[in-house]
């Protein structure tokens, strides 16, 4: 194994820890927060986490990048968040979860789109057998289902998909690191679902302990610390790569709802979770094997 492959095992391994962290969002979500304020909570992850990382980073996007952090804090976390959220306090922790890591399908889309990337046969098959496994847990499971939270957390893995390949497609400015870029991205979801949460949802609600530290968690770990992860992760492999890891999410969240929260898993929900499992695995392989290939190919190249 090469140097350059280990380094890719370390940025996977370490990317992978932000869609662990983002399925706990759900059980979080449900058993601290004040229920049905899914864009004041939304709000909470992205504002006050955006202001804090600008005034650690000290840098403001100039030019271009002013545009482009906006339109990367939109689908990142502007509209990712309240559908997400709204998924979360309208579903069960293990169907929100497996919604939202139907990303990798979208990603490979907008990737063919945005980056030319021809999606590989291995990759397509991976993001099937992510499907697979997602259907079995939502449509087979032994739960209700209700068709607005649904729709909700497949239009967050839309917006997510979007949103990483963009990111990979822009990179980021010189001299500015993932910390930065995750504050301007924050700040910018922030301003954006702001008016609109004190339009739909009016005045904040009281909290008690309990919520205030439910934000702390969601806003330290599962924002701050996961998404400098994700965008590190994004600078440094393929986004589809990265994408494919948002398949740990829902087999955090089904986890987290079984031990903690006493939600029964049935038989084929508990298959399709380790299904999707093998499809996050399944959709690392093709980089290892595009060099393989590139190495078979030389000698027919010099014998020309």
């Amino acid at each position: 194994m090469t140097t350059a492959t280990h380094g890719d095992a370390r940025t996977l391994a370490l990317t992978a820890l932000t869609p662990i962290a983002w399925g706990s969002t759900y059980a979080v979500t449900t058993e601290f927060l004040p229920p049905d304020r899914p864009l004041f909570t939304a709000l909470m992850r992205a504002l006050p986490v955006g202001l804090v990382l600008l005034a650690i980073t000290r840098t403001l996007p100039r030019g271009i990048w002013i545009g482009r952090a906006a339109v990367l804090g939109t689908l990142n976390m502007g509209v990712f968040f309240p559908l997400l959220f709204l998924a979360a306090y309208r579903l069960p922790g293990g169907v929100a979860g497996v919604l939202a890591a139907i990303a990798p399908m979208f990603a490979l889309g907008f990737a063919a789109v945005l980056l030319a990337e021809t999606p590989t046969r291995r990759k397509v098959l991976a993001g099937l057998i992510g499907v697979l496994g997602v259907g079995l847990v939502v449509l087979r499971g032994t739960v209700e289902l209700d068709t607005v939270g649904v729709l909700a957390g497949l239009a967050a893995a839309a917006s997510l998909g979007a949103g990483t390949v963009l990111a990979k497609k822009w990179g980021q400015p010189t001299g500015v690191g993932p910390l930065t870029v995750t504050g301007w991205q924050l700040t910018a979801a922030g301003l954006l679902i702001t008016p609109l949460a004190l339009f739909v949802e009016g005045a904040p609600p009281a909290l008690d302990a309990e919520a205030v530290g439910g934000y702390l968690y969601l806003g330290i770990i599962g924002t701050a610390l996961a998404y400098w992860l994700w965008f590190r992760g994004i600078a440094r492999v393929s986004a589809t790569s990265v994408s494919f890891l948002g398949l740990l999410s829902p087999v955090t969240a089904a986890v987290i709802g079984w031990l903690a929260l006493s939600q029964a898993l049935a038989p084929l929900q508990v298959l399709g979770l380790v299904i999707a499992l093998a499809g996050t695995v399944l959709g690392q392989i093709p980089a290892k094997t595009a060099r393989v290939e590139t190495v078979l190919r030389e000698p027919v190249v010099a014998a020309r």
